[in-house]
């Protein structure tokens, strides 16, 4: 590495991982501030931020807080130690969702009502409404709840993950004070409506647990009831899968489905107007200190926003993106079958822009397609009623050779990815877990079809789940091909899953842990040696997200060689631009808008003859090292001409959606939407469908 680099306080140049993500929540917040998206959008957004920071407590926090107790007391790159992360974590954490709740209460809920719509309280109701809410309560509601009682009969309740409790403080008539723990059941509506009389434009509701509370005497007959506030909680939720045997690998995922609901707690939320000595009941029987408590000024989570965005009122919300199929997989202009349609020409899916029907279309038709012999997938995160999956298991029916590898430990995923294994196993279909010590992450469904003489191999390749639901909800790039050699390394690649393989190299394809770091960092080395040649050197990296340190100090080095360096990561950057002398080449902008950015690009100028490569890794460690991942290149000159001129150079000219980090790893948003050479990247790619 060079010596201005070396010379570099290491620090300086290393963004904590933690800060950097919890960097990125403040960056979707900014979403549910702009007043230009519409309303309900907004509270989209601030449940984003909540549920975003429910999975960070359970996972990343969780690790921290594991690494502490284990004494880890090292520092890594950034300078910071675990216990220095905790704090700043801490700190953050109550900044961000201080602001967020302000913003619902002073600003959200206010014109929410001016739209029609009323957030109300038990107070707020007649007692004509409050009537027909008892009744509804005692009929829908009082049937599903448990109280559990806390005394020397009965111990402390299970508080499960995620669950939104009431603790409820009784008088008994021995005058004795008593504690107990209510479910909110999330089973149940949680915004319940409210008749409202002289208004049928008028839409009002109720929280359930308001509901509750103003019925706990049903609850507790012949007691008094002295107090009653709600918390919720997260636990530690990382599984802990160890070194397995393929037989046994199902049953161990399950029981840490099971394990997962007894995690350390490691967040408490709460109202900040409950009693000191409730929160110390909870504290004390949780096992958890006061850097632990979040004491917030509103009754309910920020995820829990998710019912208010719910409501029906698309008038509220962004209109509906109408997705398009490809002209050439458009059965109304061409009478030729999928399979037809990719031996003409390699096929880009922009998905959500573009239909994710294409995709299920491939699999139903090798599934009935008398030719295909045999099917091959990865599967990671399919969601519920994945029409993907029943395609698998018809051409299982059919008598097609089905192979899918099921990815057990895609995280929160488990518990759905193991009802589906058991599912395509009990139709016949040859169902395996990976390898040892790493999660498949790859993105690669493989179609065998005789053709006369001639055995001829489809491959569809993704940065992007086979999800259904979620496809329309990202923005992945898919690409279909019968490219030989793609397909031959698609070959190897399941035998290296399904068999034995000591495989070390293929033809087209990076495979991650096999030689993806080094490819990609042979790739940055040749576009530093064109620039050292004369230039001009130019990268442009999508992804989700940055932390691989010697990645990193290789696009240091790349900068400071003079090459143009553009990095459009949406989440976590550990990279610093604009250090003199390091990395001023280096500019890193973050595009939140309307859809999860989910895609992975890599871009290398390559002196004039340029090479784009998608696939399904990041540059982070577990990526890289720890993951079967697949990164494939663009060979369609007018798929890379249409990447590189549209698709990411409207990343590139973004000023709307798009932050811009600075030096000190802060975010700048610079809105220029009347500067005729600035878009929302988003909205261009809606408005100006691909043929």
């Amino acid at each position: 590495m060079k010596e201005t680099l070396i010379s570099q306080d290491p620090a300086s140049l290393y963004l904590n991982r933690e800060l950097s993500l919890l960097s990125f929540q403040w960056r979707v917040l900014e979403e549910a501030q702009d007043a230009s998206n519409p309303l309900l959008e907004r509270f989209k957004f601030l449940s984003i931020v909540g549920s975003n920071l429910e999975e960070f407590f359970m996972v990343r926090v969780a690790g921290l807080k594991r690494q502490l107790e284990a004494g880890n007391r090292s520092t890594g790159k950034d300078g910071m130690t675990v216990s220095e992360q905790l704090d700043a974590i801490r700190e953050e954490t109550v900044r961000l969702v201080a602001t967020a709740n302000c913003l619902r209460n002073d600003t959200l809920l206010p014109a929410l009502k001016e739209s029609g719509i009323e957030i109300l309280t038990y107070e707020d109701l007649t007692e004509k409404q409050r009537s027909k809410l008892n009744a509804y309560f005692a009929q829908s509601i009082f049937p599903v709840l448990t109280p559990l009682a806390f005394d020397a009969g009965h111990p402390f309740p299970h508080i499960s993950n995620l669950s939104f409790n009431l603790s409820v403080l009784i008088r008994n008539a021995k005058e004795e004070q008593l504690f107990a723990r209510i479910k909110i059941p999330d089973a149940l509506p949680q915004l319940i409506p409210v008749e409202t009389e002289g208004s049928d434009s008028k839409q009002s509701f109720v929280w359930i647990e308001d509901i509750i509370t103003a019925n706990l005497d049903v609850l507790f007959p012949g007691m008094t009831i002295l107090d009653a506030h709600p918390f919720s909680l997260a636990r530690d939720a990382e599984m802990s899968i160890q070194e397995w045997e393929a037989d046994d690998l199902l049953e161990t995922t399950e029981e840490g489905i099971r394990q997962r609901r007894f995690g350390d707690v490691v967040r408490l939320t709460v109202h900040k107007g409950m009693p000191q000595h409730i929160l110390d009941i909870l504290t004390s029987n949780l096992e958890i200190g006061a850097q632990d408590v979040y004491q917030i000024e509103t009754r309910r989570p920020l995820s829990s926003l998710k019912h208010i965005y719910a409501i029906d009122r698309q008038d509220l919300k962004d209109p509906p993106l109408i997705a398009v199929v490809p002209d050439i997989l458009n059965p109304d202009l061409h009478q030729e079958d999928i399979f037809a349609a990719i031996r003409r020409q390699d096929i880009l899916l922009h998905h959500p822009f573009d239909s994710f029907q294409p995709v299920i279309n491939y699999l139903h038709s090798a599934a009935e397609d008398p030719h295909v012999l045999a099917i091959k997938i990865t599967l990671y995160r399919v969601g519920k009623n994945s029409p993907i999956v029943e395609a698998l298991m018809e051409a299982a029916r059919r008598g097609k050779e089905v192979a899918v590898l099921v990815e057990l430990k895609a995280r929160f995923d488990e518990e759905s990815n193991v009802e589906w294994a058991k599912a395509l196993e009990h139709e016949g279909v040859h169902v395996t877990f990976g390898l040892p010590g790493l999660k498949v992450h790859s993105k690669v469904a493989l179609v065998v079809r005789q053709e006369g003489d001639v055995i001829r191999r489809y491959i569809h390749l993704s940065t992007g789940n086979y999800n259904a639901v979620t496809a329309h909800l990202y923005t992945d790039l898919g690409l279909l091909t019968c490219d030989e050699e793609i397909g031959a390394d698609a070959s190897d690649l399941f035998n290296y899953l399904t068999g034995y393989s000591a495989k070390q190299n293929f033809r087209k394809l990076l495979v991650a842990p096999i030689h993806l770091s080094e490819q990609l960092q042979s790739l940055i080395k040749r576009e530093i040696a064109v620039q050292k040649g004369g230039g001009p050197g130019h990268l442009i990296f999508k992804m989700n997200s940055l932390v691989e340190e010697p990645m990193i100090e290789l696009l240091y080095e790349a900068s400071q060689a003079g090459v143009q360096v553009d990095l459009i990561v949406r989440g976590i950057c550990c990279l610093v631009p604009g250090v003199p002398g390091v990395s001023e080449n280096i500019r890193v902008k973050s595009v939140v808008g309307r859809f999860l950015e989910h895609s992975r690009v890599y871009y290398f100028r390559n002196g004039g003859d340029e090479e784009i490569y998608l696939g399904s890794a990041d540059l982070m460690p577990r990526n890289l090292h720890r993951r079967v991942e697949v990164v494939f290149p663009v060979r369609d000159f007018k798929i890379l001409r249409y990447l590189r001129d549209n698709y990411l150079e409207a990343y590139l000219t973004d000023c709307i959606k798009a932050r811009f980090m600075q030096a000190d790893g802060s975010y700048v948003r610079k809105l220029h939407e009347h500067t005729p050479d600035c878009m929302n990247s988003q909205r261009n790619f809606a408005e100006h469908k691909r043929s």
